[in-house]
């Protein structure tokens, strides 16, 4: 009788867990528009940033300003041989230099508020699910009474009294913001709330300040994320109306929306390059993070993927 050899059969693979950073860049990795709109949007943050290095001039510097190259049309040069390639306005700013400076400050407002913002909400909406109760009726009747009003209108009225100003736009849009993310973080909080991980949190006597920050925000931040990328958007665009009706950054301190404002005069007049590319750069922006937003809505929600 002779033995026969008998292979075990390999045992099952356990599937491999994906961490949330891992699926998001395989994700970009996957849809060529979403990567095309991170790529667009890491450029246009990097020449944000290195503005007073790579532009041209300091557009607010009266001292290298020359009335005499005023108006000038793209790709025209100047008596003293500089080309601006974007133009120049009537003041003789050179429009590829205020673009970039004008990025500056619409991010600087967007990115500050936006971080603001989220600080207030999340601690509010995961307040508001831990605790329930009184608690979550009173902040979410503010949530409610907030979010009922267009965010234009309570930026103007904010602003109508606050004035103009960085700082006053900035604060105007936190007021304006916290609401989104405090209703996100309850909706996501509630469910996880009940959940054993937080009964046994609470069964060994934790303090409500690391079960809500240490066990319960951490799964709520995926719809936190989505929702903050779309912001960043909506924040830059409020911010660049509320400019273009005046009652924005001051002048002194221009945005992309201003931009567009100072040379609206200007379009019938035939020089339209002084509002046009203002627009075109803040349509590139926003179109490129709502690309971003879209694509990690689809990333980090388990119900849209195929």
């Amino acid at each position: 009788m002779t033995d026969t050899a008998q292979t075990a059969a390999p045992a099952p693979s356990k599937p491999r867990m994906q961490s949330p950073l891992w699926r998001i860049l395989k994700g970009f990795a996957e849809d060529r528009l979403a990567l095309i709109g991170f790529l667009v949007f890491a450029v246009v943050v990097l020449l944000a940033v290195v503005a007073p290095w790579i532009a041209p001039q300091n557009p607010y510097d009266l001292a290298q300003l020359d009335i005499m190259d005023g108006g000038l049309a793209p790709g025209e040069t100047s008596f003293s041989g500089m080309t601006y390639w974007l133009g120049t306005d009537p003041q003789g700013r050179d429009m590829l230099s205020a673009i970039l400076y004008g990025l500056r400050i619409s991010l600087v407002v967007a990115l500050v508020s936006l971080g603001c913002a989220i600080v207030i909400g999340v601690i509010a909406g995961t307040a508001a699910a831990y605790f329930g109760g009184r608690v979550d009726t009173f902040i979410m009747r503010i949530v409610d009474l907030q979010l009922s009003f267009p965010s234009i209108l309570v930026a103007l009225i904010l602003l109508a009294l606050f004035g103009r100003g960085v700082d006053k736009v900035i604060l105007a849009l936190i007021i304006v913001q916290w609401a989104y993310y405090a209703r996100t973080v309850r909706s996501s909080a509630i469910v996880e709330r009940r959940k054993d991980y937080i009964d046994a949190a609470r069964c060994l006597a934790l303090s409500h300040r690391r079960i809500m920050f240490r066990h319960l925000l951490p799964n709520c931040l995926p719809p936190l994320i989505v929702v903050a990328t779309v912001q960043i958007a909506q924040a830059i665009a409020l911010e660049a109306t509320l400019s273009f009706l005046g009652v924005g950054v001051p002048i002194t301190e221009p945005s992309l929306g201003l931009l567009i404002s100072n040379g609206y005069d200007y379009l019938l007049s035939g020089r339209y390059w002084v509002s046009v590319f203002p627009g075109v750069a803040l349509l590139i922006t926003i179109v490129s993070i709502n690309l971003v937003g879209d694509r990690l809505r689809d990333v980090l929600n388990p119900r849209l993927q195929k």
